[in-house]
């Protein structure tokens, strides 16, 4: 049975919660199988992801040359060339758009099977098992990989960083051929964001319709964010109507967290919201709805308006 693990890792996303995450999955998912961890980074790797990286995994491969820049077609090429011969019985991704683009498309190059969205990646019983969320996140589907190597995207940031063991794998700089591609990408357009991104903090605080408008947002939510050193975020509906950017969406059609703590305030918690943050640790919900989904799945729930019992929030904290 083919019992290497591979994890590829894209080299400006540096030694951040994802690719730790990823990294911890492929390591537990190589001790199980009893092979080696084989962890792959294209474009440019920092000393940190590299050190990070080299204390985990067997052997570290670094592809730079014609792969600074994401190109999916080029990304395609190098890891198909990269994969060949490593006697892999799975290859892990993140749950960033880049892995979450290419990995279906990768399975097929390298004669194995995809799976999206995983929670989990485990061998029992002689097989390869993922778990994932079904149902809008009212249940949980398991599913077993038959055709090697599994190639499947993880939810990184919901998973536990790997320890560091201190392997000292060999660091490999590898040029594998790119042909030219037939389809590239000429322009790209980024969301600008300053601070910590969503995706990678402790605590988030998102709003939602309940607030009534774009004021709350910049006052109230805002205070007690900054008090307790939150990353604002928002549910669709907020988004939808202007009162916030696109990038602070958290759902399934918006970003990914796995925080410490998720507060949600004035959010009723619909299913696809859920399944934004339902990897948080802790979550606290603020609702005048005693009836909202948002209190099924959290930790503490206060039934309140929440201009009752923000700000004396935000000033406990801040005294505190």
């Amino acid at each position: 049975m083919s019992n290497n693990v591979i994890t590829v890792h894209f080299g400006e996303a540096g030694w951040d919660r994802g690719t730790q995450g990823v990294l911890g999955a492929g390591s537990r998912l190589a001790e199980s199988l009893g092979g080696e961890l084989i962890a792959i980074v294209l474009g440019t790797a920092s000393d940190e992801l590299r050190a990070g990286l080299s204390d985990v995994a067997n052997q570290v491969i670094v592809a730079e040359q014609g792969l600074t820049e994401y190109q999916p077609e080029r990304a395609l090429a190098a890891l198909q060339a990269l994969c060949d011969g490593k006697n892999a019985g799975a290859v892990l991704l993140a749950n960033d758009t880049y892995s979450q683009e290419i990995t279906p498309r990768l399975a097929h190059r390298l004669g194995g099977s995809s799976m999206a969205d995983a929670q989990s990646v485990s061998f029992q019983d002689g097989d390869l098992r993922v778990e994932r969320s079904a149902y809008g996140g009212k249940a949980t589907s398991v599913y077993s990989m038959k055709q090697m190597p599994a190639v499947v995207w993880v939810r990184a940031r919901a998973i536990d960083p790997p320890e560091r063991s201190g392997v000292g794998g060999a660091i490999e700089e590898a040029t594998p051929e790119l042909p030219e591609p037939k389809i590239r990408i000429v322009g790209r357009e980024e969301e600008a964001q300053e601070g910590v991104k969503l995706e990678d903090a402790t605590i988030v605080v998102s709003g939602g319709r309940g607030l009534g408008g774009p004021e709350p947002f910049e006052s109230v939510i805002k205070e007690l964010s900054d008090a307790i050193g939150a990353v604002q975020g928002a549910s669709r509906a907020a988004c939808d109507a202007g009162w916030v950017p696109p990038n602070w969406q958290v759902g399934q059609t918006g970003k990914k967290v796995a925080p410490e703590l998720y507060l949600a305030v004035a959010i009723s918690g619909a299913s696809q919201h859920l399944l934004g943050m339902g990897d948080s640790k802790v979550i606290a919900a603020i609702n005048t709805d005693p009836d909202a989904p948002i209190f099924k799945h959290c930790s503490f729930g206060i039934v309140e308006d929440y201009k009752n019992v923000v700000p004396l929030l935000t000033e406990k904290l801040r005294s505190a």
